[in-house]
């Protein structure tokens, strides 16, 4: 079969399925019959993927391009010139949309449009099928009222529905101008019609969707807009129903907590950025925050609401140090999310962040993801080991396998105690990945005697309490001989422990 044009992009995994290409889809117009979506992943070769899509003999491929995929969409359209040079590469996404003529992965396209593509990507592609050619390489994307363009949701497929994470937006854009974030750029966050986004939704919901994820960066921005939101779901509420959105941490009025107070457990989570609690640093990165109100609306939605709570630090920002994050992860740790997740800054083309870089000494990876490697607060060696803590922080803390363990690793100094058993957990084993989850077990059973000083006996009895529930088979690989012997079935066939044992002998 030919396919005219193909739009498509690598997903960091295949359970993602791309809105921005759904949109294009959506605004094609007159040649939205000729275009076809292919998704991949940036885990498959080059040279696979770019056997899928010469196959269907397009004409036109246009490539959404991001962080996570920029080093694997560069080698795939340097193998399309390679094999096919008549075909027109056109590539888009917030990547290529900022200092675009120096990338490598810019000389070897046609063309690159920058900022929105809904129009744009049309009207380039209406110029080349009918055989002419614009004369600039780099197209400023047209930025029309969102009024004006096709809503993407009729585009996910049956299989998408099935098989893949969905995203949604009711609104596009920030009022807010934190530097290290591509949503400074915007003026204001603009919605999408109510009524037309809701209608959209209940077709969805009509079609079988109970998963619902928001991608608007400011969901609690105008409060009478998010309780009809919540209405509208509240009004059709399932027990498969899940919903992800993305709050401003200190922005939580009576009517929205009303709302929330309704979803049941396993219905609603929240992404909560808070990023920083150092007023000095909000200052430079120009975030406004309040983080008395939002240490308050935390602390609420822990304890009044099911949600779950998914939150946000930033290590590596332009003022701040060691001790200043570690007190800041504290005094989240004390709100007790379900999780907090401990990101790297990185450079993100375009973002502000930059006219920092002098005065505070920072210096980024020049290649993807452009993570800081220092500053002139933090060096190498730390911010080394701030991944590290990073990830260890994944796996046992935010995977919830450690829920019994984890207080008394924690103690009464979290961010302290956890940053030396990172130590010397990647003492033993020199890796962060690849780690099987009983030799995890053996590793938090070894730092949390040989480095935190728990009690053997009450450090074993939480690891058992954990490892129960992990699934694993055989023996259980942490405990002591004389405390196996222990714990383990006699021969009489009685032991305190025999019933959560059962399953993992």
């Amino acid at each position: 079969m030919v396919d005219d044009i193909i739009i498509g992009t690598l997903n960091a995994r295949y359970t993602h399925a791309s809105l921005g290409l759904r949109y294009l889809l959506a605004n094609q117009g007159e040649w939205q019959a000729q275009t076809k979506i292919m998704e991949f992943t940036i885990a498959m070769r080059p040279l696979d993927i770019a056997e899928q899509l010469l196959i269907c003999q397009p004409r036109i491929i246009g490539l959404g391009v991001y962080i996570w995929n920029i080093t694997e969409t560069t080698a795939l359209v340097a193998v399309l010139k390679a094999l096919a040079p008549e075909v027109v590469i056109v590539l888009g996404g917030p990547e290529v949309s900022y200092e675009t003529a120096q990338q490598a992965i810019v000389q070897q396209a046609d063309y690159v449009i920058t900022g929105a593509g809904e129009v744009s990507f049309r009207q380039l592609c209406g110029q080349l099928l009918n055989g002419q050619k614009p004369l600039n390489k780099i197209i400023a994307g047209e930025q029309v009222p969102l009024s004006q363009l096709a809503l993407p949701y009729t585009q996910y497929t049956e299989d998408d529905l099935a098989t893949r994470s969905i995203y949604v937006e009711a609104s596009r854009g920030c009022p807010f101008k934190c530097e290290f974030c591509l949503s400074a750029l915007d003026k204001t966050a603009l919605p999408f019609a109510l009524q037309g986004f809701l209608a959209e939704m209940d077709r969805l919901w009509q079609r079988g969707l109970r998963q619902f994820r928001f991608v608007d960066r400011t969901f609690n921005l105008k409060i009478a807009t998010t309780v009809a939101i919540l209405d509208f779901f509240l009004e059709r509420l399932d027990a498969e129903t899940f919903l992800h959105f993305e709050l401003i941490p200190d922005h939580l009025p009576d009517a929205l907590k009303e709302r929330i107070t309704r979803f049941p457990p396993g219905s609603l989570q929240f992404e909560i950025g808070i990023q920083t609690f150092n007023p000095e640093v909000q200052a430079l990165i120009s975030r406004k925050q309040d983080n008395a109100k939002s240490a308050e609306n935390i602390r609420w939605l822990r304890e009044h609401s099911t949600a779950h709570l998914h939150t946000d630090l930033i290590f590596g920002l332009p003022g701040e140090d060691l001790p200043s994050f570690g007190a800041g992860f504290d005094r989240l740790m004390a709100l007790n999310p379900h999780e907090i997740q401990v990101g790297i800054l990185k450079r993100l083309r375009g973002t502000p962040i930059i006219r920092h870089t002098e005065a505070f000494g920072m210096v980024y990876n020049p290649q993807p993801p452009y993570n800081i490697l220092r500053t002139d607060r933090v060096d190498f060696d730390t911010m080394q080991q701030m991944n590290r803590f990073a990830r260890y922080w994944d796996m046992i803390a935010n995977s919830g396998r450690f829920a019994h363990t984890l207080p008394l690793l924690l103690g009464d100094a979290p961010f302290a105690r956890f940053w030396a058993l990172s130590g010397w957990i990647y003492a033993q084993v020199q890796q962060t990945h690849q780690i099987a989850l009983p030799r995890l077990f053996v590793l938090v059973h070894g730092g949390g005697q040989a480095l935190l000083g728990i009690e053997q006996s009450v450090l074993e009895d939480a690891l058992l309490q954990d490892y129960a529930v992990t699934g694993q088979k055989g023996q259980i690989p942490f405990l002591s001989e004389v405390r196996k012997n222990r714990t383990m079935p006699n021969a009489t066939g009685k032991s305190g422990n025999q019933r959560q044992l059962r399953f993992l002998t």
